[in-house]
């Protein structure tokens, strides 16, 4: 039997996001765009980027569990509600307690 994600009520809202696939000759690479439900934390926060450098984030979007990895460098466009802007992705948490009744889900932290 399936497990019903706790979290999914707080997902209400959608983000489109574009997966940083690789570097090019002319920059990032990335997928195509897929809608994907979000949960949005409009707040400005200082975290650590991949690269270990301290960063000040606009914006954290927690994604349901099931959602595919979102890599640093993806963009993410939030929707009109949050001024429909298309940021860059610095940070990725994700959440998973192994089948423990946890609020499992994917988090990315904004430019």
């Amino acid at each position: 039997m399936r497990r019903k994600d706790p979290l999914g009520p707080h997902f209400a809202h959608q983000a489109t996001v574009k997966r940083k696939t690789g570097q090019g000759a002319k920059g990032p690479v990335y997928a195509p765009a897929t809608a994907e439900p979000a949960a949005i934390d409009d707040t400005t926060k200082l975290v650590r980027s991949a690269t270990g450098a301290e960063v000040v984030s606009s914006t954290s979007v927690a994604f349901p569990k099931m959602t595919a990895y979102i890599p640093a460098g993806s963009l993410v466009t939030l929707p009109t509600s949050f001024g429909g802007r298309t940021s860059t992705v610095i940070d990725v948490q994700v959440a998973d307690g192994g089948g423990l009744p946890t609020p499992d889900h994917l988090a990315v932290s904004l430019e």
